[in-house]
């Protein structure tokens, strides 16, 4: 008698590979020949805290500071908003477009409260800095107890 391995998942895989196939296939009919990046969030954050603070950096490179806006609503929302123009190339063919461009907005959702009167942000070498203090009822208060 003869053993065969059964492998269950073989044709469901081998099947969304030729999906996929069929999908780039029609995507390049309108000059994008590859799929979209799924979950990807622009622009790139770092987001940290200390005992005061809340501090995030978003990579912005070639955006102009005019096209830039930051807001923080809620007391822990911080939405970043601008555009990246079109670069346009008046001699060549492009091979390759990965960097977007257009209107973005994100919204982060921050760890805690801040005090929205008391946001610094700075744009140097394409990344913005903002540190955005904790507001007062965000930071940790110690409690007395008392025994009897």
């Amino acid at each position: 008698m003869q053993v065969i391995r059964w492998q269950p998942y073989t044709n469901v895989w081998n099947e969304m590979g030729r999906v996929r196939d069929e999908v780039n296939r029609l995507l390049e009919r309108w000059g994008n020949s590859t799929w979209p990046v799924l979950g990807a969030a622009y622009p790139a954050v770092n987001l940290w805290e200390d005992a005061e603070n809340v501090f995030v950096e978003a990579e912005l490179p070639g955006l102009k500071l005019e096209n830039l806006e930051i807001f923080v609503s809620e007391g822990n929302q911080l939405t970043i908003h601008g555009e990246r123009p079109l670069i346009t190339k008046e001699q060549g063919v492009w091979h390759r477009q990965e960097r977007g461009f257009g209107k973005f907005s994100r919204v982060i959702t921050l760890p805690s409260a801040v005090d929205e009167n008391k946001v610094d942000a700075r744009f140097e070498h394409g990344v913005l800095h903002v540190t955005l203090p904790k507001s007062e009822k965000a930071k940790p208060r110690r409690i007395t107890v008392k025994a009897e």
